[in-house]
This record gives C-alpha cells, sequence and structure tokens, in this order.
C-alpha cells in the first residue's frame, strides 16, 4: 500500500493534491494542519510513506510537523509546499528534516514525480537492499548498506534516507569531486525537478552530523567550481 499524508489549510489546493495523487496510485490520508496530521500520524501507527506538507498552516505550521515527523521516523519521505516568497522556509525546511519542496503553482506532472521520488527512496531505505553483506569503511566511519546505518567510531549517526544515499554516494567514490548534478541525478533522480541548491542544503545539514566542525569540515569537502568529495 503506497500511502500519503497530505497537510493543507487551503481545502481547494488539498483536493487537488488528493485527486492527482490517487490518480498517480497513491492512498492519500488528509489534514488541514500541522496538529491534525501528527494526530492522523500516530492514529495509523506511522504507516505512511511520504507526507506532503504546507508551510504555513494554522495551530501548527509545517516547519514544525516536519521536524516532529522527522523526529518519530528517520525514513518518512518529507516534501514541503512553499510559495515563491518563501525562499528561507525552503532552506528552514530541508535543515529540519525535509527531503524536497514544490514550490506553488505546481503541475499535476511535477507533484506525482516528486512524490514518486521520494517513495521509491523510502522503499529502498526499508528493504530494497535487505541481501547486501556490503559494509564501507573509510577511517572511523563505517557505512552499512544492508542495514543502511552510519556509524563513526561505533557511534551511530541518525541520517534520513536521503542523507543515507548522499552518504553512499560518496562511500562509493571516496576522493572522486562529484559536481552537484552528478549527486543530484544519482540521489534524487535524472527526472528531478527542483534546483540543485538542495544539494547544497543537505551537505550542510550532513555536515552537522558527521563532522566534529561543521564549519571547519574535514571529510566532506567543497571542491570550488565542482562540487564535494569525500576524504579520509
Amino acid at each position: 500500500m503506497k500511502r500519503v499524508l497530505i497537510a493543507e489549510d487551503e481545502a481547494a489546493i488539498r483536493e487537488f493534491v488528493v485527486i492527482n495523487l490517487k490518480r498517480g496510485g497513491y492512498e492519500v490520508v488528509e489534514a488541514e494542519d500541522g496538529a491534525a496530521a501528527l494526530a492522523l500520524y500516530d492514529a495509523l501507527g506511522g504507516d505512511i510513506d511520504v507526507a506532503v506538507l504546507d508551510v504555513m498552516m494554522p495551530n501548527m505550521d509545517g516547519l514544525e510537523a516536519c521536524e516532529r515527523l522527522r523526529a518519530r521516523n528517520s525514513n518518512i519521505g518529507i516534501i514541503m509546499l512553499t510559495a515563491k516568497a518563501q525562499e528561507t522556509d525552503k532552506i528552514t525546511g530541508l535543515m529540519r528534516g525535509a527531503d524536497d519542496y514544490i514550490t506553488k503553482p505546481f503541475s499535476p506532472m511535477e507533484l506525482v514525480a516528486r512524490v514518486d521520488a521520494i517513495y521509491r527512496r523510502v522503499q529502498m531505505s526499508t528493504g530494497a537492499k535487505s541481501t547486501m553483506v556490503e559494509v564501507i569503511e573509510l577511517g572511523e566511519f563505517k557505512l552499512n548498506l544492508r542495514s543502511r546505518t552510519l556509524t563513526k567510531n561505533g557511534r551511530y549517526i541518525e541520517l534520513t534516507q536521503v542523507e543515507f544515499q548522499m552518504m553512499e554516494c560518496f562511500f562509493l567514490h571516496p576522493g572522486d569531486a562529484l559536481s552537484r548534478t552528478e549527486i543530484l541525478n544519482k540521489v534524487w533522480g535524472s527526472e528531478y525537478f527542483g534546483e540543485e541548491k538542495i544539494v547544497d542544503v543537505n551537505i550542510r545539514r550532513l555536515r552537522m552530523k558527521v563532522e566534529d566542525t561543521p564549519s571547519a569540515p574535514q571529510h566532506l569537502i567543497t571542491i570550488w567550481g565542482v562540487g564535494y568529495k569525500w576524504i579520509v
């Protein structure tokens, strides 16, 4: 069962999203604000694959709902709905645990494609690689491709499924300079509709988790004019 939670206080937009996701083959549950979305998530026992959250909602906004959902489940896919003027909200949402954002107005094709991409990553993180036994060890870090976990000096580092895929990309190509486009294609897919800046925001988020001093990274290095690389 492919289940999506949509939280949007504007009924017309919520109905538009629900109709198109149902056409895309998803079961959709809907809430009119962040608080209702969390209550619905809990009532369903966390059986939600992807959550689509509007940023501006009453009672509890989408940013807070995003953070609380991420605290409940590191694997759930989260997409934020933002207005064009809410540029800072896009970055804030990603830093607080969202995987992607869609800017209003958006087309039905874009909406379903973005949800499809997130859903595929969720499925990959919950079992598509369960038969793999490979562990990649680079210095003090161990990336387990079977359990999809990362440890540093034996300490578990909690990652979202997007963050894990980015680490997998770097660990499979240690020392290689990877462009933003390469990372975007490997993690978000070649048909991704969004902007490359989503890579930069997720790099910042990863550095906060893996680096001793995120402002002076020793492993996840910026290659100016190219992109990023992982060094041991």
